[in-house]
């Protein structure tokens, strides 16, 4: 009882990486940072079955994703050569053009290096962080892209859990229309 109502002194932390499925087959990665693991896995199961999804065994998902450093730098900040030159030399393994942007991809073991080099040349960065990045898709629609939208927002909501990693794919006008 004391440790739920935080008057024990010394609570230990853990942290949890748990996979799990969603809606249409969506692979997802969830990081939790807790003081009662029970709880926390839990409610995990709760918010997945009340959303369309599953909790997986250890390795059902894990295989689907590489560990990267992603830098996002907006298409405004500077021209597609100048950045993939100063990423390159910094040891940046690849710079994806998307629609708004350009993500920077890294080991995560220059990540830091790379960051660096970029905000030296006095580029503004939007996003950089090491992340879990998914080396496949899936394409969900309609009904089952609601579901994933409404799942990802429910496991935003806990506390416990800090990211939460997924390899969907939904067209640009249903995120749109859900936000």
């Amino acid at each position: 009882i004391k440790r739920g109502t935080g008057e024990l002194e010394g609570v230990r932390y853990e942290e949890l990486s748990l996979e799990a499925y969603g809606p249409g087959g969506v692979a997802l990665m969830i990081e939790i940072l807790t003081d009662n693991r029970n709880r926390s896995l839990a409610d995990l199961r709760y918010i997945l079955s009340r959303n369309g999804g599953n909790l997986g065994e250890r390795g059902c998902v894990s295989w689907m994703f590489e560990k990267k450093g992603l830098i996002v730098v907006d298409k405004n900040s500077a021209d597609e050569d100048k950045i993939l030159m100063i990423a390159l030399e910094a040891g940046a393994d690849d710079l994806k053009v998307e629609d708004d942007r350009f993500d920077i991809y890294t080991d995560p073991e220059r990540f830091e290096d790379v960051r660096n080099s970029i905000e030296k040349a006095g580029i503004k960065l939007t996003l950089a962080e090491i992340s879990m990045i998914p080396q496949t898709t899936v394409a969900v629609k309609g009904k089952e892209a609601q579901q994933v939208l409404h799942l990802l927002e429910a496991l935003d909501e806990h506390d416990d859990i800090q990211n939460v990693y997924s390899n969907f794919d939904i067209p640009d006008e249903m995120l749109d229309a859900a936000a």
